[in-house]
This record gives structure tokens, C-alpha cells and sequence, in this order.
């Protein structure tokens, strides 16, 4: 058993590929928590794929250097929070179609850029995909500066946070700025994607903000213990999504997210009605 543990630590893309999945675990699972709470799973999903015209046009013209995709995807999708505050903002349109709008036209976008220069496409598969296993020592210092960003940001505004998680009209009537907070929200979780491309990628990341804060949900009803327990089942799954990949030789992405998956439907199982009244 020991072995089995120690062996992958061998390897220096092991290390930092644990490194680098404990980070983005945190990240995403804090601000996935109310993303939970507001049942705004779409937009954790639709900004996941509002990034792709973001690196598809950094690609193009940074001439592929890595270290350009994060600041453009970033760009990207902080545009595309922006633009869904904007459409939601005068109430004509409600927020989850003012997503589906800025959702289907970014993606589109990134599409379109990409088949004008089909060469990119298998270049830019390890961000749809995630790899994990090629992170460097720059990757994980601008993921753990991106991260400390986020959680500073959520301490600083926990409480206003709280209140729009449960309720906008309570906010309002406190003289909260609710939009402000909500475009705030959508910010933190544009970043939480985005430094989680090279973890999970794209196609995968939605599952990283959701299914932890979902899991930890299922086992308590205080928010500060609902953010640490999703910061553990998301670092959890990333370090035995990790192993899976490397003893049964499969997608390390798609491994964590299965791996959280599975940890999800345990807990929901056990906590049904019928099996808590069973076990008192």
C-alpha cells in the first residue's frame, strides 16, 4: 500500500499535478458554493465555454505561447460576465437567457476562429480537456496567485455574498448593490474556470464548481462548513483522480471529475430519507 502511494511521487509532473489539483479543488468549490446556493449551475458551465474565442484568438496571436492563453481566456470571459450583467441589468431579459445569449454567440465565436486555422485545434485540445500532467512551476505560482485573489474576495465580501446567495430581494432592502455583487459573483467564477483550464479543461470544469459544493450541501446547512467541505472533496478527488489516471493509464480531467461524481452519489445514497431513518 505504501508503495502504491509513494510510487507516482517519484515523478516531478506528479507533484505538481497534486499541487495544482489541491489549488484549483479550493478554488473552485469556494466559489462554487454559491453558485449552488443561487442555483446558477448554467453559468459556471456557460462561462466555462464563453472562454474559447478568449484562447482560440490568443493562440492566433501570441503564435501559441501558453503563458498568453490564461490572460486572453481571462479577458474573454470577464467580457462575457459583463455582457451578461448588461443584458440582465434593466430586467427586459432574465439572467439565465441573457447566459444562453452571450453563451451560444462566444462559443460560436471561439468555433469560427478555430476552423480558420485547423492546425490550432489539436494544440488547443489540451485546454478543452484539460492536462494536468503538463503543468509547470510557473503554472501553479499564477494558479496559487489567482486563487489567494479569489478567496481574499470572498472573505472580504462574505456577508453580502450570504445574503444574495439566499436572498436578491432581502439584499435590496438592505441597500445591498446587488448587481454590482452579482457581476462581482460572476467575475469569481469566470477566474475560478479559467485558472482551472489546465486542470480539467473547458469541457470539464462546470463539474469542478458544482458537484463538490452539491456533495458538501447534501451534509450540512452552514455555509462556512458547506465551503470546507467541498474544498476537501474537491482536493480529495483531485488526488485519487490522480492515481486512477496514473495506474489505469486514462484522462487525468476526466478521472478527478468522476472520481467527484462518484463521492457525490455515495453521499446522496446515504442521505436519503429512507437510509438516515434506517440507520436511527
Amino acid at each position: 500500500m505504501l508503495d502504491w502511494l509513494l510510487e507516482p511521487l517519484a515523478f516531478d509532473f506528479m507533484q505538481r499535478g497534486l499541487l495544482a489539483a489541491t489549488l484549483v479543488g479550493v478554488i473552485c468549490a469556494v466559489v462554487g458554493c454559491y453558485i449552488v446556493l443561487r442555483g446558477m449551475a448554467f453559468l459556471g458551465d456557460a462561462l466555462a465555454h464563453t472562454i474559447l474565442p478568449g484562447m482560440a484568438l490568443g493562440y492566433l496571436v501570441s503564435g501559441g505561447q501558453r503563458g498568453a492563453l490564461f490572460w486572453w481566456a481571462l479577458a474573454a470571459a470577464v467580457v462575457s460576465s459583463l455582457g451578461i450583467g448588461a443584458l440582465s441589468r434593466d430586467g427586459r431579459l432574465k439572467q439565465d437567457t441573457a447566459i444562453g445569449i452571450v453563451f451560444a454567440g462566444m462559443f460560436a465565436l471561439g468555433v469560427a476562429l478555430i476552423s480558420t486555422a485547423r492546425s490550432y485545434a489539436v494544440d488547443l485540445s489540451h485546454f478543452l480537456f484539460g492536462n494536468i500532467l503538463g503543468i509547470t512551476n510557473q503554472d501553479i505560482g499564477l494558479t496559487f496567485s489567482v486563487g489567494v485573489l479569489v478567496l481574499l474576495l470572498v472573505w472580504a465580501f462574505y456577508k453580502e455574498f450570504l445574503v444574495l446567495a439566499f436572498d436578491v430581494q432581502l439584499a435590496t432592502t438592505l441597500r445591498l448593490p446587488a448587481r454590482l455583487l452579482e457581476i462581482l459573483l460572476s467575475l469569481l467564477t469566470a477566474v475560478a474556470i479559467v485558472a482551472s483550464l489546465q486542470t480539467v479543461g473547458v469541457a470539464l470544469v462546470a463539474a469542478m464548481l458544482v458537484t463538490p459544493a452539491a456533495t458538501a450541501m447534501l451534509l450540512t446547512k452552514s455555509l462556512p462548513r458547506m465551503m470546507l467541505l467541498a474544498a476537501l472533496i474537491a482536493a480529495g478527488s483531485g488526488f485519487l483522480g490522480l492515481y486512477i489516471s496514473f495506474y489505469f493509464n486514462v484522462a487525468s480531467g476526466a478521472a478527478i471529475v468522476l472520481t467527484c461524481t462518484l463521492i457525490f452519489v455515495l453521499v446522496w445514497l446515504l442521505r436519503r430519507p429512507g437510509v438516515r431513518n434506517a440507520a436511527a
